[in-house]
């Protein structure tokens, strides 16, 4: 079986940190690559994208709603991008960005969907439900969870900052997305499979993350369209090993052309970053 943390340590180990977010649209896959299939469409597009890129990227994250919303051709497409992932590029983790978290055995459901059906390494999860109720992931531990923190979206700290009393804080007070980190390094990381998701448009929120998670991965959506400074991040995210990040760029790669170059464009992207993040770091491999 898979090992999500040995192949994501592995692509670090390889001076490796960005992620590409598979959030396909057929409307915008170049038109050369269309087809009047929407399943074949997303697929095809994926599938181009992989080849491009599988060398230089740290993991693939596609997001389930970009699938869900054209039904049962979206999963399938979804399905067979995951294992042509784990074929072609079999040591490159691939993270579903399902944002799942549900009661009691509805997240056996999660599991199934995410593990045996897209066979993925990792999975992004809702913490609002509480550990007990995520114990059907928290219990796999070659698997890895990225819990909900402190997301990249225009009006996050309408929950996520709300102050919260606890005797753990210096204060007696944190933020909500502060407690979460905290709860999610105290006492639901038993087997060391967590990590945290904190956006890149936040990045005086992704140190005070960084401070109370330790050496969990944080992964990083919000470089590229949605306007996170990555220079400014790199000062904040990594752990004390220099790595423990996981840096997702998604419109800013797959739809850096429009024509029949996109591929080729997109691995242009990584490169792009790969060197702004090993040059920051004085990392010499990978490039």
């Amino acid at each position: 079986m898979r090992n999500y943390h040995e192949l994501q340590k592995a692509r670090w180990e390889e001076g490796l940190f960005v992620c590409i977010g598979l959030d396909t649209d057929p409307e915008k896959v170049p038109a050369h690559r269309r087809s009047a299939l929407v399943e074949s469409t997303m697929l095809h597009f994926n599938c181009d994208i992989v080849d491009a890129t599988r060398d230089i990227v740290s993991a693939y994250k596609p997001n389930t709603a970009f699938y869900k919303a054209h039904g049962s051709a979206g999963i399938r497409a979804l399905q067979a991008t995951t294992h042509y992932i784990n074929l072609k590029a079999p040591d490159v983790p691939v993270i579903l960005d399902d944002k799942s978290g549900d009661i009691g055995n509805t997240n056996n459901g999660h599991v199934k969907f995410a593990f045996e059906y897209c066979n993925a390494d990792a999975l992004t999860i809702n913490p609002y439900v509480g550990r007990m109720a995520l114990e059907p992931f928290l219990a796999n531990g070659e698997k890895g969870f990225f819990i909900l923190c402190r997301t990249s979206n225009p009006g996050a700290g309408e929950f996520q900052d709300l102050p919260v009393q606890t005797e753990w804080a210096p204060d007696g007070t944190m933020f909500l997305y502060e407690y979460v980190a905290f709860r999610a390094a105290k006492d639901w990381n038993e087997i060391n499979n967590c990590g945290v998701v904190v956006g890149a448009t936040v990045p005086d929120e992704l140190l005070k993350v960084r401070q109370l998670v330790g050496d969990m991965p944080i992964l990083i959506p919000g470089v590229g369209a949605q306007g996170g400074d990555l220079e400014a991040i790199l000062k904040v995210c990594r752990d004390s090993t220099g790595q423990g990040m996981i840096i997702n760029i998604s419109r800013s790669a797959i739809y850096a052309s429009s024509g029949p170059d996109f591929a080729d464009r997109a691995r242009d992207e990584v490169v792009r970053m790969n060197q702004i993040i090993q040059r920051t770091l004085g990392i010499t491999k990978g490039e």
